[in-house]
């Protein structure tokens, strides 16, 4: 378990954080939300320990040889190294097994392959966002950071860093706190969201509730559904080749199911919610 107390840090230029507190779960994936500049790294930095709050206090409860592994913006690698030699390195000098085995146990959990012996620096992105997981992870922490975990990874690579965030919460009984500014990156992995704004959490809560309730419009993708009688209830407007139309999470299910009595086939319904509708909730 994870956490953090009033935290406050003030820099010469600014206020980064502002009595903030944050609590998650061992194997439980927390997402902080919030724009570039909102205070998301200075908080991962000082719930890692690498610098000092002015005020407040972190807790972890944990009985791991190492309480906290993180990824602070970027893996820091060996480009000029493999796989293999970068993660013993790193074990040696976290004082972890250095053995073979151990080190390509690393490797086969965060997926990586146990072939590739050429260098880093030929990765792709995600490759090395993985080998820097398998750092984190070395010692067994019971607490993972992630700072912008999906920053420059295609669509098919945030869905496979999002399967191996999940398992490693449900399999390993981790917490795992990540970040970005992006809500649709969070909103498929993550139980609770906090929303940073200007040092400070604007809005917190379970993911599914701070979704639900801060969504007014979806994005209905369908066959002739500008044929429908049912949307004509609603205010919608048509692009081009989708729906835009204005409801709450409630409404929808009924929306949708009168639309499959009309005959509308429906092939995708996207609730449209931006990170400013989540700031301007208040903290539950």
């Amino acid at each position: 378990m994870l956490i953090a107390k009033n935290l406050s840090k003030t820099y010469p230029a600014k206020k980064a954080l502002d009595d903030v507190s944050v609590r998650i779960e061992a194997g439980e994936v927390s997402g902080l939300l919030g724009r570039n500049g909102a205070g998301k790294t200075t908080l991962f930095k000082i719930l890692s320990g690498l610098i000092k709050a002015d005020s407040g206090e972190v807790i972890v409860q944990s009985s791991r040889p190492k309480p906290v592994g993180a990824i602070i913006e970027r893996p820091g690698l060996y480009n000029y190294l493999n796989a293999f030699d970068n993660l013993r390195i790193f074990a040696g000098i976290q004082g972890a097994k250095t053995d073979a085995d151990s080190v390509q146990a690393y490797l086969l959990k965060v997926g990586l392959p146990l072939d590739r012996k050429d260098p880093v620096g030929n990765f792709s992105l995600g490759m090395k966002q993985r080998l820097g997981i398998a750092i984190a992870l070395l010692n067994n922490p019971s607490c993972l950071i992630l700072d912008e975990p999906f920053s420059g990874l295609d669509p098919i690579g945030v869905a496979s860093l999002i399967k191996l965030i999940s398992a490693l919460a449900e399999h390993e009984h981790i917490a795992i706190l990540l970040s970005s500014h992006l809500l649709s990156e969070l909103g498929r992995c993550c139980h609770s969201l906090y929303v940073i704004d200007d040092g400070k959490i604007v809005n917190a809560g379970p993911t599914k509730q701070l979704i639900s309730q801060h969504i007014h419009s979806y994005s209905i993708i369908a066959d002739n559904i500008e044929s429908s009688t049912v949307i004509k209830r609603y205010a919608f407007t048509i692009g081009i080749n989708e729906v835009k139309v204005i409801c709450n999470s409630e409404e929808i299910s009924i929306l949708l199911n009168a639309l499959l009595k009309e005959g509308i086939r429906v092939t995708a319904c996207i609730p449209d919610l931006t990170l400013e509708e989540l700031m301007k909730g208040t903290v539950s």
